[in-house]
């Protein structure tokens, strides 16, 4: 079976715990609740969960390392000589995203949010946008349109945390369709 690695991404601490852009951390905690995935950090699909131990905007640092040290692929020193096509496809990433409302969510391979610094440091660690997105709407500012970076940057209200749950579940059914 070959390796494969979801990471959430977010930003470290508890200041950040409901954030909407840590959205991708309450996505791993879902997904260690669930049978499937509670054996550890392997499980049936044979797939490591981990979030990221850094900020939003390094997240491609810590990817780059994980990836290195798992082994998923070799990654050589020279950026140049990166892999381009497929050899990052058994990575899945989950993040936020502003460009999709809440409660919808998109699962795509090399294709991502117009803005989003977390996913452009790992394109540019990684040297490739070939993998995985789990890109999980966070937009419902309404009418009431505040800065995308102060929005992302809040918690979510205590409704919005209740809604999640059924939410990660329709993710999770999709994303085990994809990884088996």
């Amino acid at each position: 079976m070959t390796m494969k690695i979801l990471v959430g991404l977010g930003n470290p601490g508890e200041k950040y715990k409901n954030n909407r852009h840590s959205v991708g951390y309450l996505f791993i905690d879902f997904l260690k609740s669930h049978p499937e995935f509670s054996s550890g950090s392997r499980n049936k699909f044979g797939m490591t969960l981990a979030k990221t131990d850094c900020f939003m905007n390094t997240s491609g640092l810590f990817i780059e390392k994980l990836i290195r040290n798992s082994k998923l692929v070799p990654i050589p020193q020279n950026r140049e000589s990166r892999p381009q096509v497929g050899k990052f496809r058994n990575l899945v990433v989950v993040h936020d995203d502003l460009d999709i409302p809440f409660g919808k969510f998109k699962i795509q391979l090399g294709t991502g949010p117009k803005l989003h610094n977390g996913i452009l440091s790992i394109e540019d660690e990684l040297g490739t946008n070939d993998f995985w997105r789990v890109r999980i709407g966070v937009d419902n500012r309404g009418e009431n349109k505040v800065d995308g970076e102060t929005y992302s940057l809040q918690d979510f209200t205590n409704e919005e945390l209740k809604q999640l749950q059924p939410i990660f579940e329709k993710v999770y059914k999709q994303l085990a369709l994809i990884i088996k």
